[in-house]
């Protein structure tokens, strides 16, 4: 039987204290969430974790609340304009691609499939991809971090809100995202983890 999931909200310093490249990159940015995820692993298995998580579609993987608040995030931007071409990157912001140092641009890391996040780059053990509406412009950043028995995901999520409106947006759905959305995610992952066709029964 699988233990209870490893999923939790994590102090800022368990992200800020690691020599991740994405603190060169996001300076003007805020970091927002911290998460461990519930992806034991082997040193090898970072690259399963991203493309695991770039495939995901949260319509699916979700249930409940959680689900239909995700509807009506999109229906909400839809009717206000908040995800237009005019409010996204390359538009309201520039992509923080421009930013990366030489090293990094090649690796820019798998495409989603339906979740709207564009990647930034991915190595060994780090991946970093980006989002931009008109409330903020945000990263998502995934890291692969020893633990003392293997391997586990690291979750960072980075914002630099749009003036009051963006501000006011993510105070909004703070409550939202740490109760049901995270929550219901991470327990979807962990299943995806643990049941793809490729884990060892061992792990």
């Amino acid at each position: 039987m699988r233990s209870k999931p490893r999923q939790m909200p994590l102090p800022h310093a368990a992200h800020l204290t690691r020599p991740w490249r994405i603190h060169e990159i996001v300076p003007d940015f805020r970091l927002e969430d911290v998460w461990l995820l519930p992806t034991p692993g082997r040193a090898d298995e970072f690259p399963i974790l991203v493309e695991g998580f770039a495939s995901a579609d949260p319509a699916e993987a979700l249930s409940g609340a959680a689900r239909a608040l995700w509807s009506l995030r999109w229906k909400l931007g839809d009717l206000f304009g908040m995800d237009g071409p005019s409010s996204g990157l390359g538009s309201r912001v520039t992509t923080l691609r421009e930013r990366l140092p030489d090293d990094l641009r090649p690796a820019a890391g798998p495409e989603f499939e339906t979740l709207p996040f564009t990647s930034l780059y991915l190595t060994d053990d780090e991946f970093a991809a980006e989002i931009a509406n008109q409330t903020m412009h945000g990263v998502l950043h995934l890291g692969w971090v020893a633990d003392g028995s293997g391997y586990r995901g690291q979750m960072a999520v980075y914002v630099r809100p749009n003036g009051l409106l963006g501000n006011a947006y993510m105070a909004a759905i703070k409550p939202f995202r740490y109760l049901v959305v995270y929550p219901q995610m991470l327990r979807a992952m962990e299943l995806r983890w643990h049941e793809r066709p490729d884990r060892e029964s061992s792990a």
